[in-house]
């Protein structure tokens, strides 16, 4: 009991004392100074010039490339290794057919080679979109060049990205480093919601999310260094299209908004992938006629061979020579719905074959009367020609199945997120400016 007592006053003692310690501003101060001598730079010198390091420099092999003018470019001195690159079958591979391998070069002080490790798609072309071939280049244990080969997977990564409508679509992604493909896919994704042709405006903005294929970590330079648009979002004139790739329980993809409505149409809103179009639905001076005329249709500017594909389903009621249409395919679609595609360079549809959306009709050309290479396309319904962009955007949408909404949602809900992520990076989309 006494303790107890002894310890209750103790602790009394301390909270009466503790407040009745020194202020620390009133404290005496004392400013000290040394001097204080920096290394001389003799040492640090020698120091750096015992120290040994790599040197690594990576580039793009280029078409009628050597062993000898490849490695020139990358900074490599090794005479041995060019023999080396001469001789071994896989490494001589490497210099084969067209440019745009990766590769990548480590070296010593001197510019000797230390290793070579070259990254191009996969030699088996039923793996050309899912794995590369990885070719490394060293000496071994015995200070010998051996060259090894690997298939490998390809690695997927998520990235964000958007921009801002200046000129065109292209000149937006390129200025926001998407890739070519990436923008294809969004002119796509959003073609019966915004002509990209027509409907652009100068200050739209853009976001999007996609997939980045990368070998070992390392972007591909190759055709195949992208996947697929995850989601997007295009604000057009003020209004914002959204849009989110969802594949269901059957292994069936599509894009849907945010709504679960599907952005594909019973139309495609082009017969092409997007491309430059050089006339549109109205009144035109035919070049040929050298009068002004209605221009029934839409032209479309593209290379001799450029592939045309159907925009709907339907099947072949006319493919060959037409008069002025020059190689033509008439399609015949549902509710008494037809499509022309005219002045092509070659058909490669019969008449009376069932067609697929997007299956490939024939080839661009400038056969008929044509001043170019051009397509011509025509959409009529009940005989009447209509503008095929209308068409397109009043088609028919799916909406996504009702077992599947609430496994949607929280898709969409993720990637609306990664949407506003891409907006914060890239200063995009300004809604409503």
């Amino acid at each position: 009991m006494t303790s107890v007592a002894l310890l209750a006053g103790c602790a009394a003692a301390a909270f009466a004392i503790a407040p009745l310690a020194p202020d620390a501003a009133a404290l005496p101060q004392r400013l000290v100074v040394e001097a204080v001598r920096p290394q001389t730079f003799a040492p640090q010198l020698e120091a750096l010039a015992a120290h040994k390091f790599d040197l690594s420099r990576a580039d793009l092999t280029r078409t009628g490339d050597t062993p000898g003018t490849l490695l020139e470019r990358l900074g490599v001195a090794d005479a041995s290794a060019v023999t080396f690159l001469r001789s071994e079958a896989n490494a001589r591979r490497l210099f084969e057919g067209r440019g745009g391998r990766l590769v990548q070069v480590r070296t010593g002080e001197d510019g000797r080679l230390k290793s070579l490790v070259a990254r191009s798609p996969a030699l088996r072309s039923e793996q050309v979109s899912t794995h590369f071939t990885r070719l490394t280049v060293a000496r071994n244990a015995q200070e010998a060049w051996q060259a090894v080969e690997e298939t490998l997977p390809l690695q997927s990564q998520t990235r964000l990205a958007g921009g801002t409508i200046r000129s065109s679509l292209f000149a937006a992604s390129d200025e926001a480093r998407i890739p070519d493909a990436i923008a294809v896919q969004m002119a796509e994704i959003f073609a019966a919601d915004i002509d990209m042709h027509r409907e652009l405006r100068r200050g739209d903005t853009f976001s999007v999310v996609y997939e980045a294929l990368t070998a070992d970590g390392e972007p591909i330079p190759w055709s195949q260094g992208t996947g697929r648009v995850l989601a997007a979002e295009f604000v057009n004139g003020g209004k914002s299209h959204q849009a989110v790739w969802y594949r269901d329980a059957n292994g069936r993809g599509s894009y849907f908004d945010l709504t679960g409505q599907s952005k594909k149409r019973t139309f495609l809103a082009s017969p092409m992938e997007f491309s430059r179009m050089s006339s549109g639905f109205a009144m035109r001076f035919h070049p040929l006629l050298q009068k002004w005329r209605a221009h029934l249709g839409v032209d479309y500017a593209a290379p001799t061979g450029t592939t045309v594909r159907t925009v709907g389903d339907g099947v072949v009621e006319f493919a060959g020579w037409q008069n002025g249409y020059g190689n033509v395919v008439q399609i015949k679609h549902s509710n008494e719905r037809s499509t022309l595609y005219a002045h092509l360079s070659r058909i490669d549809v019969k008449k009376g074959q069932r067609t697929e959306q997007g299956q490939r009709v024939g080839a661009v050309g400038s056969t008929g009367w044509s001043t170019g290479p051009h397509l011509h396309f025509e959409f009529r319904v009940n005989g009447q020609h209509q503008d095929p962009l209308r068409i397109a955007k009043a088609s028919e949408a799916v909406a996504i199945a009702p077992t599947a909404k609430a496994e949607f949602a929280a898709l969409a809900q993720t990637l609306q997120v990664n949407l506003d992520v891409a907006e914060t990076l890239v200063g995009a989309r300004g809604r409503g400016e």
